[in-house]
């Protein structure tokens, strides 16, 4: 239990992005009562575009939401699992279970109002 807390804690003050892998994204989202999972690829144009978006928001949203990247080039299974078919997608996870999905890229790309209208108000995690 003191384990789990320290970790915890850890995101929390940190706000970084955590790297997510098949194997250890079930713990990672199992930290948190909410968590964005970004799955993306290193050669992904838009991928590369929402980068600096998710990153502002991970600082922005420390303590409240845990931000996660996973490489489906690298971790296929978890993309597999979630029937991941193009990216970027994002999943939102609260308390485990995905409650949201978005996929793809807009030429304008989403506002930071659109990504915190979906994390805060219909997600809720004030």
């Amino acid at each position: 239990m003191m384990i789990e807390t320290a970790q915890r804690q850890q995101w929390d003050q940190a706000g970084t992005v955590a790297i997510a892998t098949d194997e250890n994204l079930d713990s990672l989202t199992r930290r948190a009562d909410f968590c964005v999972v970004d799955f993306w690829a290193e050669w992904c144009g838009p991928c590369r575009a929402m980068a600096p978006i998710i990153e502002e928001l991970s600082r922005e949203y420390a303590g409240k939401a845990l931000f996660c990247k996973l490489n489906v080039d690298e971790d296929p299974l978890t993309a597999q699992k979630f029937g991941i078919m193009s990216i970027p997608t994002l999943l939102f996870v609260k308390t485990g279970e995905v409650v949201d999905t978005w996929s793809g890229w807009f030429p304008s790309g989403p506002s930071k109002r659109d990504w915190q209208s979906t994390c805060i108000a219909e997600l809720a995690i004030q």
